[in-house]
This record gives C-alpha cells, sequence and structure tokens, in this order.
C-alpha cells in the first residue's frame, strides 16, 4: 500500500514506525519523479512488510524543510523512525530492493 504523507499523518507511518519505511519526496512538475513514480507503486504492491509513502513538497513544504530536501525526486528511508538513507534522483527498483534489504 502506498500512503500519502502529511505532516499529520508522517510520524505515525514513518517517525514512529518500528521498521522500515521508503519516502519519497516528489513533485507534478518534476520529469524524473514522473520516471520514478512506477517504480514507487511497484514497490507498494509487492513490499507488504515496508511502509511506502510520497510527499509532494508543493503541498507539504514544512516536510521538505525538515528533512532539507533540496532536490527532487528523493528518497529517505527510514528504520525504526531514524533516516538511515538518502537516495537522491531516479532509482531502478532493483536498486531500491537492494537498499531495504540492507537494513531489515
Amino acid at each position: 500500500m502506498e500512503y500519502e504523507l502529511t505532516q499529520n499523518n508522517f510520524d505515525e507511518l514513518v517517525t514512529n514506525n518500528c521498521g522500515i519505511a521508503l519516502v519519497d519526496f516528489w513533485a507534478a512538475w518534476c520529469g524524473p519523479c514522473q520516471m520514478q513514480a512506477p517504480v514507487i507503486e511497484e514497490l507498494a504492491e509487492e513490499l507488504d512488510d515496508v511502509i511506502i509513502g510520497k510527499v509532494n513538497v508543493d503541498e507539504q513544504p514544512e516536510l521538505a524543510v525538515q528533512f532539507d530536501i533540496s532536490s527532487i525526486p528523493t528518497l529517505l528511508l527510514f528504520k525504526n523512525g531514524e533516516c538511515v538513507s538518502t537516495q537522491v534522483g531516479y532509482h531502478s527498483k532493483r536498486d531500491l530492493i537492494t537498499l531495504i534489504n540492507h537494513f531489515k
């Protein structure tokens, strides 16, 4: 399942999560973000044990500032509520699965 993350639900789904969460910071006008979107959607369908969420930086600027997002897409990987990896730009499904499995 893919979550649309906001200031209201971010802590509940990511920061307070005892597990793995992958968060995609994106915007509708961003070409590379549009390329990344289908990969994120596939991961959300396939990985039942990982929270997969998206933050629209135009709609949630507070979260973008909180996590110092200066380029998009930026993918943050959280383990037990702590950010353990930052990936900027487009990443393949295989690369993201390898990254997630490294922290499981």
